[in-house]
């Protein structure tokens, strides 16, 4: 595969705009902003520094790592693994939920584009119920069917996340567009440490720790008015 080939699929993974159903999410950003929390540019940029940190980061990122060195060996077993571990990790309902919805959202898109045994597998290991089929862990898969290495997999990952996030706030009135580009630019310089730590860590260390966020997610469903799915 040509490199120009290679970067065309890192590009497209990462867009907001791919259809998996991420731009469904606002992962508690919505409650948040209707109860008074977030109100500023400022505020978004913190709420999503805490998610890379505390959540994204040291689970999505470590389950998904695992599973694409997982599956260039073609180990489903560890690809399992992986996504179970992620399902165990994950306490909030909703958030477990969506990780299901978007990462199916997510298999049927990639099956569409790419004809790869492995997706295949884990189609099957999905309607069977043998996988939760998480989103980090098929967007790991994908990423190795378009031969992308773990390091543009996992930037690709967390870009689409980030943006995905910025055009949440913007149609939630948080952001003009282009206090989104600023955010966008500014948070880039978390990212190197944010994977490196990721590739710190295992499967058994997957946490995370971002409960008034947690709480919002929860709260989610009782809002009057939801635009978004969580």
């Amino acid at each position: 595969m040509s490199l120009i080939v290679q970067q065309m699929a890192l590009m497209q993974l990462s867009d907001s705009a791919f259809p998996s159903g991420s731009f469904t999410l606002s992962h508690g950003l919505e409650s948040l902003v209707y109860s008074g929390q977030i109100k500023t540019a400022d505020d978004f940029q913190e709420f999503l520094k805490l998610l890379l940190y505390n959540k994204i980061g040291t689970s999505d990122l470590v389950a998904l790592l695992n599973a694409h060195r997982a599956s260039i060996n073609n180990d489903l077993v560890e690809i399992r693994r992986a996504d179970l571990r992620l399902f165990a990790s994950t306490t909030i309902a909703q958030t477990r939920e969506t990780q299901r919805k978007s990462g199916r959202a997510l298999l049927m898109v990639a099956q569409s584009v790419w004809n790869d045994e492995q997706l295949q597998t884990l189609a099957v290991d999905t309607a069977t119920g043998t996988i939760q089929c998480l989103h980090p862990v098929i967007f790991a898969v994908v990423g190795r069917t378009a031969l992308l290495n773990e390091s543009d997999t996992m930037l690709a990952f967390v870009h689409s996340f980030i943006a995905s996030l910025a055009n949440a706030a913007i149609r939630l009135g948080v952001l003009g567009h282009i206090q989104a580009q600023v955010v966008i630019n500014a948070i880039a310089f978390d990212i190197e440490p944010i994977i490196n730590n990721a590739i710190s860590m295992t499967l058994d260390d997957i946490r995370s720790c971002t409960p008034a966020i947690d709480i919002a997610q929860m709260r989610h469903k009782y809002l009057s008015q939801r635009q978004f799915t969580n």
